[in-house]
């Protein structure tokens, strides 16, 4: 069943007062919502759903502006379902009418809708942030069409791997799920095996790897009794057998891996879509997650530099090859032709499609090179701030949500947010200098000129 859509009708309560009667509208975030076209948000995010008998899902502009809400002020569904409770700001950005006191959302529907949504229809609040910025001033379409193209590592909630910590959690897991399911086990080796792990951070840190080996091949002979005695235990059993095929696949994973063998390997048990990716950091030679191609325009908007796309790319895969994936996707979304693209030296030997492929300039690139490319050029590493921005401000920098389809819902709605933060900016900046234009010539008297 379709939901049902929010339209304010200007309905009056004898015992409540209107939101709009009680905030000042001339607050940004009451601006910004007047100047998002909802009705674009809920054109795409409906087409998910059929109209079949059922409950209606909670609107389309609640969910959304809960989702932009989140990633602009970088909050956690937890603290956002305090924060809306307490501010009528945020329920009027929402479609409220009337101050609610308690909840009319759970705090698993956001969870639920980012779901069903996905990254496809997700990408619908990076365009119309780019749409909103063209309707209140702060950019115009031709910013659009000169981009810079940069990837970064977008880290998952999991811990530092080790060798010796994987196996050990893989034994824990196992010995907590046989226990669940009711499976007697020969022995669990919980006291021995938290000895074992002990041992091996000890002499690592202490540099005796020789006996940090041997503690380490102790956890492995633990894991690996375990796997062999729950395999026995549940042979026959198909609904047990389907119970511990993941668990026990991971955990023969994690056993049989080592730290220099080359291809996939296992890095977290709770996410094992984690990759290793090294940027060449001196203060971070490895991070944990997934690469994310993040495109900014060339220059600075009036409102800001503003994200045109975001991509997670999971698979690792070198950064000149992205360029052709990235660049039509660019195009469809924000419906404008890319001119140029600025890329750092990464992206040599890229794959950017026929048309585009004479549009695209590397850093240090001397061929071909006007002194306009030169100046801009120069701006290539104006995408880096933005990163930092999306990171530091917008959940990108430690992702929580959980599998492949977590990582590139946050990646955009990541951008989203950067984008919604910027308007927000600029809105509160147009507000004052109005204020300023217009303020009444007595007040001049009130602070006098010195002296």
């Amino acid at each position: 069943m379709r939901p049902k859509e929010r339209r304010d009708g200007g309905q009056k309560d004898l015992f409540r007062s209107r939101l709009d009667q009680i905030v000042d509208m001339g607050h940004p975030l009451a601006k910004l919502a007047a100047t998002i076209e909802w009705g674009f948000l809920e054109q795409r995010f409906g087409a998910v759903y059929a109209d079949v008998p059922g409950r209606p899902p909670l609107p389309t502009r609640l969910m959304a502006g809960l989702a932009i809400l989140k990633h602009m002020h970088d909050l956690s569904d937890e603290a956002l379902c305090e924060r809306w409770i307490e501010n009528p700001y945020f329920q009027l950005f929402c479609g409220e009418e009337f101050f609610q006191h308690k909840l009319v959302f759970d705090r698993s529907s956001l969870t639920r809708w980012r779901q069903r949504m996905g990254e496809e229809k997700l990408v619908a609040l990076i365009q119309e942030s780019l749409a909103s910025a063209t309707r209140s001033g702060a950019a115009s379409p031709k910013d659009f069409s000169k981009v810079i193209v940069d990837t970064t590592v977008q880290e998952k909630a999991v811990a530092f791997p080790t060798d010796a910590k994987l196996m050990h959690r893989a034994r824990e897991r196992l010995v907590r799920l046989a226990k669940k399911h009711g499976v007697v086990l020969r022995q669990s080796y919980a006291r021995i095996g938290k000895h074992a792990l002990i041992a091996h951070q000890r002499y690592a840190h202490a540099k005796q790897f020789k006996r940090a080996n041997k503690a380490l091949r102790k956890l492995r002979t633990f894991l690996g009794r375990v796997e062999r005695d729950i395999a026995r235990r549940i042979k026959g059993d198909e609904g047990l057998r389907d119970v511990f095929r993941r668990p026990l696949y991971l955990a023969e994973r994690v056993r049989e891996q080592r730290q220099k063998q080359r291809g996939r390997k296992i890095y977290s048990l709770h996410a094992p879509e984690v990759e290793c990716i090294g940027k060449g950091k001196a203060h971070r030679p490895y991070e944990f997650g997934v690469k994310v191609s993040v495109a900014t325009t060339l220059h600075a908007s009036k409102g800001g530099q503003f994200v045109t796309h975001v991509k997670a790319l999971p698979g690792n895969p070198y950064d000149g090859h992205t360029l052709g994936v990235v660049l039509p996707e660019m195009e469809n979304e924000i419906g404008a032709t890319i001119k140029r693209v600025v890329a750092d030296r990464g992206y040599r030997g890229h794959n950017a499609p026929e048309q585009h492929k004479f549009r695209v300039f590397i850093s240090g690139q001397r061929r071909r090179v006007t002194e306009q490319i030169k100046r801009e050029l120069r701006r290539r590493s104006a995408v880096e701030p933005v990163i930092g921005h999306l990171k530091a401000e917008h959940r990108m920098g430690r992702n929580f949500l959980a599998h492949t389809q977590g990582d590139a819902a946050n990646a955009v709605l990541a951008a989203a947010g950067y984008n919604f933060r910027r308007l927000l900016a600029w809105l509160a900046l147009l507000c004052a200098g109005f204020l300023d234009a217009f303020s009444p010539a007595g007040t001049s008297e009130n602070h006098p000129a010195p002296a």
